[in-house]
């Protein structure tokens, strides 16, 4: 791997982790030390950073990272909502509805998973993620799939805006068990509708536990939505 694309892959897990929170200034000096590279292919990293909306250059401190601000969160959910319903739906004509039934009942059990018990969660977290990958095989659609990619970087940073709560997680499950099942049953008008109900619910849990700091910082947790 590039030492670019190294430092890239770096700063971008940092950030989206909130090891990097909001406002730091990613400095060429400190970072490069940091991350073990040359100033060279760190201003390439942040450059890509800057592309992806993750980062940018401030007049008087350099290149901070991104803040995130509800009213951003909100333009965020329209984006989402065209995107996860049309590839849910796409995935309803085209997947596996089998692989889909599948899904469909580990995800209708999977509040026994959710305690209070982390590793316990991390499963469901996994099985949210196979849902979400499946989706993206199945809708079959490149450009769509890269635009997904892309908005998730910043949904990753998203959920960590608000209170990161059991029942909501129970809620979601049984949001995602019903897109699932859609799907698996080929209906792919419910599909979408299906998705469209589970991303305002999520919209609606972020807004109403988001705290902002001074600069306009949130600064909890979020459920894996």
């Amino acid at each position: 791997m590039k030492a670019s694309d190294r430092a890239y892959a770096s700063l971008r897990d940092d950030i989206v982790e909130w090891r990097l929170p909001p406002g730091t200034v990613l400095g060429e000096v400190e970072q490069a030390e940091r991350l073990g590279v040359s100033r060279t292919p760190l201003r390439e990293a942040l450059a890509r950073l800057a592309a992806d909306g993750l980062a940018s250059a401030q007049k008087g401190r350099g290149v901070v990272v991104s803040d995130i601000s509800l009213a951003r969160i909100d333009e965020l959910f329209e984006l989402r909502e065209a995107l996860e319903a049309k590839a849910a739906a796409l995935a309803a004509q085209r997947g596996d509805r089998a692989r889909f039934a599948g899904l469909r009942d580990r995800l209708a059990s999977a509040a026994a998973l959710l305690s209070d018990d982390d590793p316990q969660r991390h499963e469901y977290y996994a099985l949210v993620t196979e849902l979400d990958d499946e989706i993206d095989t199945a809708a079959a659609n490149s450009y769509l799939g890269q635009a997904l990619g892309a908005l998730r970087v910043h949904l990753a940073r998203v959920r960590r805006l608000a209170k990161d709560d059991a029942l909501r997680l129970r809620a979601a499950a049984v949001e995602h068990a019903a897109i699932a099942g859609a799907i698996a049953d080929g209906n792919a008008h419910l599909a979408a509708a299906a998705t469209t109900v589970h991303l305002h619910n999520s919209l609606r849990h972020i807004t109403n536990h988001a705290h902002a700091g001074p600069a306009g910082r949130p600064h909890r947790e979020v459920s894996h939505d």
